[in-house]
């Protein structure tokens, strides 16, 4: 063989051996971007626990795969509205008892995810579950978890409590959508998710309706408020009673 072919065969197996270095790091590239997608917050996370990215991700690759073996589903419109209406007693709770709105709250989120489909043994395990479809708003789960289990001990102020039922309705939220998928708008804040449905309920006896004025009992009614919208007008309401 000629200086020359040698000389091409070289070129030839440098440019090969280029192009399968692209195609790997535009191949890894790819598959970084997807999991930052669709693991939101927990993706960085994952990292700063692991000792290496590449455990990390090939971490969350398997928490994808375990997911996946999953028979993970809606709930019927009759639960959705069921668990909608069990939300509601439960936050109306929690002005007159909060430490036990909260403990109802994160029993009925686990609940729901059990009728979703996640195994609901241990916390940890659903924590990897959930980072799948529902990743950005995980952190809402974890730290209102935390805040059950000190109120539990009667450990936590009314506010951390009240900012408990805030956290876990960022999660019930989501959970109670009809497809599953992650809700939109700002995970941090849990007044930008859409509201589950609720079942319209007539004002009570001297509360405004839902057309202004106040009511004595007719047949209108208002949405359910956010948690801490609601919580604040229940305390208020309540005050101005004492005076």
């Amino acid at each position: 063989m000629s200086t020359e072919t040698l000389i091409w065969v070289a070129v030839v197996v440098a440019v090969v051996v280029a192009i399968v270095a692209v195609g790997y790091v535009v191949l890894q590239h790819q598959r970084r971007h997807r999991l930052r997608e669709r693991f939101g917050p927990e993706y960085e996370r994952t990292i700063t626990e692991r000792e290496s990215r590449r455990d990390a991700e090939r971490e969350l690759r398997a928490r994808e795969e375990r997911v996946a073996e999953l028979d993970i589903r809606p709930l019927t419109p009759e639960a959705r509205q069921g668990y909608a209406a069990k939300w509601t007693e439960v936050q109306e709770r929690f002005v007159d008892s909060p430490g036990f709105a909260v403990t109802a709250a994160d029993q009925l989120v686990t609940s729901v995810m059990r009728d979703r489909g996640y195994p609901t043994e241990r916390f940890e395990q659903r924590l990897s579950d959930l980072s799948v479809t529902h990743g950005r708003t995980l952190d809402h789960y974890r730290k209102a978890h935390e805040i059950s289990g000190r109120a539990a001990k009667q450990r936590a102020s009314t506010e951390e409590l009240r900012q408990a039922m805030v956290h876990y309705r960022a999660l019930f939220d989501e959970l109670l959508s009809e497809d599953g998928r992650q809700a939109t708008g700002n995970p941090e804040n849990a007044a930008d998710r859409p509201r589950v449905p609720t079942q319209q309920r007539p004002p009570r006896q001297g509360q405004p309706s839902a057309a202004g004025g106040r009511s004595g009992g007719g047949s209108g009614g208002r949405e359910h408020a956010e948690p801490d919208d609601f919580i604040a007008e229940r305390t208020a309401n309540r005050e101005s009673r004492g005076r």
